[in-house]
């Protein structure tokens, strides 16, 4: 059973009334399943037979129902002129410029409705670091429509993900469905997930759920942040729209480096695989064909095995 707000007659409800004066009565039963024609007076009980309702005539409810209705349009008019009044005074008073310029966005909900507005009004540039491996299809859904018409007004867009998002058809297939200057890059571990908007205005992660969000207009932050993501870009490697195989150095996979680079800070298999934004199953899956690549026979001597291959100096120098 729903029950909306008292003013509304719902379609179900309407369909009985309409019975009603059709038949001339319902149960009482099915006047309960929608308690709105209960509610606004549309039927009432027989006395003379308890569990049946009578309906009120159209003639009589029409005037009520419409009555109700001006009621709160003019309740609403009441408190929008209250508003004006009391805020009126407050329109003169300063606001701290450093609390003007960052500000917290708290739900979801409306955390993505403030980054939508900010990006239809849009004029040069989206740049974005999405971390944690593959993205659910309903984000990617809901992100297509955005970012089209922000592309279709001659802005450029640029994204950073984890290496193993390469391996997403779904994502691949999102950027290929965008008309207009977009370019994807890969790294093995990225920061939290930031999102900057022309240069001017920034949104980064306030708790680890996401259900807080920093709004930052604060230019030498937004700068900072944007010459960050400039930075992670250039070390990056193209995956769209022409993707850049890594090469693989010895028999070691490029994800298999990653993981002994970690592996060599002593890091545990959870923790390797929330850096490289996989699932422990798969990180255990690539430690043990790194281990069997090297010939190791237990967790430590994998360590020095990697440290004794040169694998890592290989990564770092190019060669």
């Amino acid at each position: 059973m729903h029950r909306h707000p008292a003013e509304e007659v719902c379609a179900a409800g309407l369909e009985l009334y309409t019975r009603a004066l059709r038949d001339g009565r319902v149960r009482q039963a099915e006047g309960d399943l929608v308690p709105c024609v209960l509610d606004r007076g549309l039927l009432r009980p027989i006395l003379e037979s308890p569990g049946w309702l009578r309906p009120v005539a159209p003639a009589v409810m029409l005037p009520r129902l419409l009555g109700a209705i001006e009621e709160q349009v003019a309740e609403h008019r009441r408190h929008e002129t209250w508003l004006a009044e009391a805020f009126q005074p407050l329109l003169t008073m300063g606001v701290r410029r450093d609390l003007a310029d960052i500000s917290l966005v708290q739900g979801k909900e409306r955390i993505n409705e403030t980054i939508g507005d900010t990006m239809r009004r849009a004029t040069a540039e989206l740049l974005v670091i999405q971390p944690g491996g593959k993205r659910p299809h309903s984000a990617l859904g809901k992100a297509l429509a955005r970012e089209q018409d922000m592309l279709a007004r001659g802005c450029r867009m640029r994204t950073l993900y984890q290496h193993t998002t390469r391996h997403d058809p779904a994502v691949l297939a999102h950027y290929e469905l965008l008309k207009g200057d977009v370019e994807v890059r890969t790294l093995d571990e990225v920061p939290e997930r930031l999102i900057v908007i022309d240069r001017t205005v920034a949104f980064v992660p306030a708790n680890p759920d996401r259900s807080l969000a920093v709004e930052v207009r604060h230019q030498p932050l937004v700068t900072y942040l944007a010459t960050t993501f400039d930075r992670l870009w250039h070390l990056a490697t193209p995956m769209y729209p022409e993707a850049v195989q890594q090469p693989t150095l010895n028999g070691i996979t490029p994800r298999q480096r990653a993981i002994a680079r970690l592996l060599v800070e002593g890091h545990t298999d959870a923790v390797i695989a929330d850096r490289l934004g996989m699932n422990v199953r798969t990180a255990r899956v690539h430690i043990a064909k790194l281990a069997a690549t090297l010939g190791s026979e237990s967790r430590a001597q994998l360590g020095y095995l990697i440290a004794e291959s040169g694998i890592l100096r290989q990564e770092g120098d190019g060669r």
